[in-house]
């Protein structure tokens, strides 16, 4: 395995290895060891599957407080563009972005520290996203960010309309969190 650092600080692109044979391939997805060894030194309470299909848009999601969580992010079948935005209103990279794109075939994971918000597009027929996250999903501290918002820019690569659940479709932009604080 190797990490790829990003823009954003703390934020790391894991490239898994894979063993192929005649049977098929093998790729160890976690091993705490590993993990540390490359700055990822986590302890994961949850883990999470999603199953979207092509132009599913879920997110921008994150976790205030004591409950924000870090989250260790994989496609298991299918790709998607993921991407992390900085809400961390003190860091000098607030309101900055990066995206990748993670899918099965490239083996890549997405390590986001806490203090992000995440949020990912489905760009293949059927997409399953997979992730650990470090503390367990509390209802009072769920917060997101419009998928649009235009503070961001964030280059999202569609042509049309995503699917939104709707408590997506109604996500506040930025600046309106930031006034409510």
């Amino acid at each position: 395995m190797k990490t790829l650092t990003t823009t954003l600080p703390g934020v790391l692109i894991v490239e898994l290895d894979q063993h192929v044979d005649s049977r098929g391939r093998f790729i160890e997805t976690y091993r705490a060891s590993n993990y540390a060894a490359h700055g990822i030194a986590a302890t994961f309470v949850q883990d999470n599957l999603s199953t979207s299909v092509r132009g599913t848009l879920r997110g921008l999601h994150f976790q205030t407080g004591p409950h924000a969580q870090g989250k260790l992010v994989w496609v298991s079948r299918g790709e998607v563009f993921d991407v992390v935005a900085d809400v961390r209103r003190e860091s000098p990279t607030f309101g900055r972005w990066v995206g990748t794109t993670l899918s099965a075939e490239n083996r890549r994971q997405l390590w986001i520290p806490p203090g992000y918000a995440h949020g990912f597009l489905a760009t293949s027929e059927h997409a399953d996203v997979a992730y650990k996250v470090t503390e367990e999903y509390a209802a009072k501290a769920e917060a997101s960010v419009r998928w649009d918002d235009p503070d961001l820019a964030i280059a999202w690569p569609i042509t049309e309309p995503p699917l939104l659940s709707p408590k997506d479709a109604r996500a506040p932009l930025l600046r309106e969190i930031l006034r409510a604080a």
